[in-house]
């Protein structure tokens, strides 16, 4: 079923300027949203809950998948939290915050957000791969378990594995970050088309390197949060992110009738 182009789709959005002390509002807001949604929000994070155990039954024999799997969970976020972009939007708009329709909210602009779900699935299989080459390049001791993997990377007890990890993670984590931050709450609430979005979030940390920094330190202490506690804590960690995404994108991107005027 084809469509007339909407041009406001593929307009570049106005970048607002932002203070670090806004990273704290953008968590309480959130935390509203999470309140006030109730067992939709539930419902997403015992998805991200019960998709971590699974993983973990399902590649135990293959411990440094399961690690570039589990941390893939940061990769993929932004898209897997897309239920949860809506879900705050329907409480800013005044509605009920119901689970059904944000089930299929992607629907709305379904070719941008495949586009995009799809590079974030390419990164995170090469992620995968590469993490394996790190763990049989600089993991000493044999086959690890999950836990021995977890206690290394946060004790530091193999210092050139932890770096190699941390280096090769860290990167493919801050480009999806800055090219993500914004980019899919957009193509939910404006239908902007996949390049727009990714260039406007790319500039939104460019123009805000401070807040946006802080913003994805909070993302990464909640979800090692939800890792520690062998994935239980991702119940609220999760859709926590997802509703305080919802509020960075409405804080950095100005309302379009207020970026008309020049």
């Amino acid at each position: 079923m084809s469509s007339t182009p909407d041009p406001a789709a593929s307009r570049f959005p106005t970048i607002r300027q932002i203070q670090a002390s806004a990273v704290l509002g953008w968590v309480q807001a959130g935390w509203h949203d999470y309140r006030q949604s109730g067992f939709a929000s539930l419902f997403y994070g015992v998805c991200f809950a019960f998709g971590g155990w699974l993983l973990q039954v399902v590649f135990s024999h293959a411990i440094a998948l399961l690690a570039g799997l589990t941390t893939g969970f940061l990769l993929l976020g932004p898209f897997l939290t897309f239920g949860l972009y809506d879900l705050s939007r329907r409480i800013e708009a005044g509605k009920p915050p119901q689970l059904a329709p944000t089930l299929l909210a992607w629907r709305s602009n379904l070719a941008n957000i495949g586009l995009f779900a799809a590079l974030l699935a390419v990164i995170l299989l090469i992620w995968a791969r590469a993490s394996i080459i790190i763990f049989a390049l600089f993991f000493a001791g044999g086959l690890p378990s999950f836990a021995d993997v977890v206690r290394t990377v946060l004790t530091f007890e193999q210092l050139d594995f932890a770096f190699a990890y941390f280096a090769v993670g860290g990167f493919c984590a801050c480009f999806v970050f800055a090219m993500s931050v914004i980019a899919l709450p957009m193509m939910l609430d404006r239908k902007t088309d996949a390049i727009t979005a990714a260039l406007a979030s790319l500039f939104a940390c460019a123009r805000n390197p401070g807040p946006m920094l802080l913003w994805a330190a909070c993302i990464a202490i909640l979800a090692a949060i939800g890792f520690a506690t062998l994935f239980l804590g991702l119940v609220v960690t999760m859709p926590l992110v997802g509703h305080a995404s919802w509020h960075v994108y409405r804080a950095v991107v100005a309302d379009e009738e207020q970026a008309e005027p020049r």
